[in-house]
């Protein structure tokens, strides 16, 4: 992230603005996203997204955070890749305890909406279900919330 882009994403989601992470695995790629969120929010910590938060109940109702499997991954038959065997939600929350961010870690929720329609993976379309899912409940959370 550029030096010129951190007060402005501070200000975007300190405003009532939402982002979102994805596509990142394992330590190495967590430390390094960790440490530009800390460029933005120096003040603020990184914590888990518990499995009672709304967010997994305000549209569809989802049991647990899902591991979406990179289409590589998948083709490789395995959900995970870069040591991240288990999958994270994550968030920055704001004075009043909304979540400013959705941080995707240890999944790939944008291969399961890229891939949702090759009919050359029909095994591929579990992951792609629990990627629209679990995106269609951060994108509701966020414009309620």
């Amino acid at each position: 992230m550029l030096d010129t882009d951190v007060p402005i994403l501070r200000e975007f989601l300190l405003r009532g603005g939402t982002a979102m992470f994805d596509d990142f695995h394992g330590p190495f790629e967590w430390a390094n996203l960790a440490q530009e969120l800390k460029r933005v929010f120096p003040d603020r910590e990184i914590v888990e997204v518990s499995k009672d938060h709304p967010v997994f109940s305000c549209f569809y109702k989802l049991d647990s955070y899902p591991q979406v499997a990179g289409l590589g991954s998948f083709l490789q038959g395995r959900s995970w890749e870069k040591g991240g065997f288990v999958p994270h939600l994550r968030t920055i929350l704001d004075d009043a305890g909304r979540p400013m961010v959705f941080i995707n870690w240890n999944t790939d929720m944008g291969d399961g909406w890229e891939w949702s329609n090759v009919e050359e993976y029909p095994g591929y379309i579990k992951y792609t279900a629990l990627a629209y899912r679990m995106a269609i409940n951060e994108i509701v959370y966020s414009l309620t919330h």
